[in-house]
């Protein structure tokens, strides 16, 4: 094999494909990347079984060629090397790289250990590239991080036609995005709960194109696989992933919450209000918000040793007569901020009900305008302390 990349291509190249390599080595042969040269150009390709990643780039290819070599070496060396053209020639025994006056020379892995890497599955349909990494960003804060509960690891995609839905929670937290997308057949209906780190990793780095196309395999081949395609800033990616198993918790009744009483208020504020008081919030304990006539207070403390508290302006509503049946409520402030940096409108709007149930966040245009039903957020409040 000899060809000749861009110094930018390649260490972009080799570095999206290397994340999707083991972080804890169990098959040793699975730390190579995969470098395959054609007449059409250069694909790199790295897997863990579970994740494959691909990526396929314009290249100089005078012999077209196969080598395998460490991944997470070749990705350190790429973005250490000077700004000129780099030059690699490979064997399967080793790979020469010269870039300038810098040469290395790499041992190469035995190609034929290497697993066979799962073919990609048809596609089912294409999004928005802009609007798919939006929706994904904000359905991953409330996935969870907990690996044994795999789970709730995941994103839960649901195809209705011409809607594209993903559910996340991590039991404490929840929040469902809904879109439109361009399904390749009418009347589709299908579901898959993906890897939320990888999905969430797909829909950043293939933000170059127009579109991302989504491909899920039939539900009776048994593969359990999902791909997506879409170009990054260099070349074109790929990206395949074993869908999660197990039953994903049905959870989507809990956002049609009927408030007791609402809050309406500026998100910039609440967002800085929130990073403020929250600063002296001790672990495990809650940021509490007192709910008042056109206002709301939040306060937090850590013990004896610091307290902190801020008012700000609301438009509080009261659906139901008599007391309200809330009048303060205890809020995680991470889950708090977090959703509060998943909206991108002005105002904020709370649904609350009782203290300590789920309590809806969605997003305003204006404080008296309609709320958004395509983005909700709802958190578990926390018990106040007496």
């Amino acid at each position: 094999m000899k060809i000749r990349l861009e110094r930018d291509v390649m260490a972009d190249a080799v570095g999206w494909a290397a994340r999707s390599l083991p972080t804890h080595l169990t098959v040793p042969i699975l730390a190579g990347l995969l470098i395959t040269a054609t007449e059409d150009g250069v694909t790199m390709s790295g897997s863990d079984n579970e994740t494959t990643a691909q990526i396929t780039l314009p290249a100089q290819v005078e012999e077209p060629g196969q080598v395998l070599v460490s991944g997470k070496l070749l990705a350190s060396i790429a973005k250490a090397l000077p700004n000129k053209p780099v030059d690699i020639t490979a064997n399967p025994a080793s790979m020469e790289l010269v870039c300038g006056s810098v040469h290395f020379t790499l041992q190469g892995l035995p190609v034929d250990e290497y697993p066979s890497l799962p073919q990609m599955p048809a596609t089912t349909g294409t999004v928005d590239t802009a609007i798919f990494a939006k929706a994904v960003s904000q359905v991953f804060v409330a996935a969870g991080r907990d690996e044994l509960l795999p789970v709730f690891t995941g994103i839960r995609m649901e195809i209705d036609d011409d809607k594209l839905s993903l559910l996340a929670t991590d039991r404490y937290r929840m929040a469902l995005k809904e879109i439109t997308w361009n399904p390749s057949s009418t009347q589709m209906d299908a579901a898959a709960l993906v890897p939320a780190k990888v999905l969430n990793e797909t829909a950043r780095s293939m933000t170059t194109g127009d579109h991302v196309s989504i491909n899920l395999s039939a539900a009776d081949t048994g593969d359990g696989l999902v791909g997506f395609q879409g170009d990054g800033a260099h070349g074109q990616r790929q990206m395949t992933t074993r869908l999660l198993d197990g039953e994903f918790p049905k959870v989507r009744h809990l956002m049609d919450i009927k408030p007791t009483r609402s809050v309406r208020v500026r998100t910039d504020a609440l967002v800085a209000a929130v990073r403020r008081v929250a600063l002296v919030a001790e672990r495990n304990t809650p940021l509490r918000i007192v709910i008042n006539d056109d206002s709301i207070s939040l306060s937090a403390a850590t013990g004896d040793q610091a307290q902190a508290s801020e008012a700000i302006e609301a438009s509080v509503t009261d659906h139901v007569e008599g007391d309200p049946t809330i009048t303060a409520a205890g809020f995680n402030p991470n889950y708090l901020s977090d959703a509060l940096g998943a909206l991108d409108t002005p105002y904020v709007h709370f649904s609350f009900t009782a203290p300590g149930k789920p309590c809806l966040v969605a997003g305003l245009n204006e404080i008296d305008g309609e709320i958004e039903q395509d983005y909700k957020h709802v958190i578990m409040l926390m018990r106040l302390p007496n």
